[in-house]
C-alpha cells in the first residue's frame, strides 16, 4: 500500500459562516460557528489517508482539550499518529470566516506547531520508509527544510505547499521536486499575474510546478514537457476551505500509485470538487470510493 508522510500543522479551525466578510474596521453579523480539526499537515494527511493511502504525520499538538480532539480526529480518518508529538501549551489555531460565495480569509496562530522546528529522533527513519513526503509551510522553515533534505537522501519524492505564501530559501527549493501553490502563492513567489506565466517562472525554482487554479481547474509545468491544462470538475461550492490541501493528499496518493499525469492531476481535481460541496476543511475531505465515483461521472 502507498505510504504518504506528511510534516506539518495540525489546528483546530474556529470557522464563522458569514454573508459577506467584514471590512477593515466593520463588525458584521455571522450565521453560524464551528470548531473543525483542520491545519494544512493534518488537512493533507486525511486527505491522503482517505485517498487509499497509508499515512504518518509528523508534528506536534498542544496539551489542552483541542489537542486531544485534534489526534483523535486524525486517528478515526486512519492517520497514523505515533510522530505527532503533545507539547506544553495550546494547540495551533486557525481563525475562519467563510462567505456566501465559498471564499474564505484565515488568521493562523501557531501554538504547538511552532514547537516544530528540527526532525526529532524516529523522523528521518520515517521519512525514508514513503513513497512522498507532503510539505506546507505552517511549521517553521527549519524543520520543513530538514524533512526535504532527508526525502532527498533517501531518494523520496517532495510535494510541497507553498502557503502561507512567503519567499522560498534556494536551501528548500533545491530539495522540492513539485511545488503545488493556488494562483495567489503563485504571483506572490513570481511577481507575474498571468498564471501559464507564473507557472513557468516557477521552474527557474523547481523542476514541477501544479498550479491550482479553483474553477478554473489545473494547470501542470515541468522542465521536461510541455504545459497541460486539467478543467475543474464542475459543481456549486458552498466552501473552499481545504480544497487546496484534499488537492494535495490526493495527488500525492495518485503520483504514488503510478496513475498517468493527466489522470492523477483530474483526480486529485475530482476529490477537491466533492471537498468544495462541503462546509469545513477535514469534515469535507472525501473517501476514495466517493473520489472514484466524481473522477468517472
Amino acid at each position: 500500500m502507498t505510504h504518504i508522510v506528511v510534516l506539518g500543522s495540525t489546528n483546530m479551525d474556529l470557522v464563522t459562516y458569514v454573508a459577506r466578510a467584514p471590512q477593515r474596521g466593520e463588525t458584521v453579523t455571522g450565521r453560524e460557528f464551528r470548531t473543525i480539526p483542520g491545519g494544512k499537515g493534518a488537512n493533507q494527511a486525511m486527505a491522503a489517508a482517505r485517498a487509499g493511502a497509508t499515512v504518518s504525520l509528523i508534528g506536534a499538538v498542544g496539551n489542552d482539550a483541542y489537542g486531544v480532539r485534534l489526534r483523535d480526529n486524525l486517528e478515526h480518518s486512519g492517520v497514523d499518529t505515533d510522530f505527532l508529538r503533545t507539547v506544553e501549551g495550546p494547540s495551533g489555531t486557525a481563525h475562519i470566516v467563510v462567505d456566501d460565495e465559498g471564499d474564505n480569509s484565515i488568521v493562523v496562530v501557531p501554538g504547538a506547531n511552532g514547537t516544530v522546528d528540527h526532525l526529532s529522533p524516529g523522523d528521518e527513519g520515517l521519512i525514508a520508509s514513503a513513497d512522498a513526503l507532503l510539505l506546507q509551510l505552517e511549521v517553521p522553515l527549519p524543520a520543513v527544510i530538514a524533512g526535504a533534505e532527508a526525502a532527498r537522501r533517501h531518494g523520496v519524492r517532495t510535494i510541497l505547499t507553498p502557503s502561507p505564501a512567503q519567499p522560498l530559501p534556494e536551501e528548500l527549493l533545491s530539495v522540492t521536486d513539485v511545488l503545488v501553490p493556488n494562483e495567489y502563492e503563485a504571483v506572490t513567489l513570481t511577481g507575474r499575474t498571468d498564471p501559464l506565466d507564473a507557472a513557468v517562472g516557477l521552474l527557474d525554482l523547481v523542476p514541477e510546478v501544479v498550479l491550482t487554479l479553483g474553477e478554473a481547474g489545473v494547470l501542470y509545468v515541468s522542465r521536461d514537457t510541455e504545459p497541460l491544462a486539467v478543467p475543474a470538475h464542475q459543481v456549486a461550492a458552498i466552501d473552499s476551505t481545504g480544497a487546496g490541501d484534499t488537492f494535495a493528499g490526493a495527488y500525492a496518493v495518485a503520483v504514488a500509485e503510478e496513475k498517468p499525469l493527466r489522470e492523477a492531476l483530474s483526480w486529485a481535481a475530482a476529490a477537491a470538487a466533492l471537498s468544495v460541496q462541503r462546509e469545513g476543511a477535514s469534515a469535507s475531505m472525501p473517501y476514495r470510493p466517493e473520489i472514484e465515483a466524481q473522477y468517472t461521472a
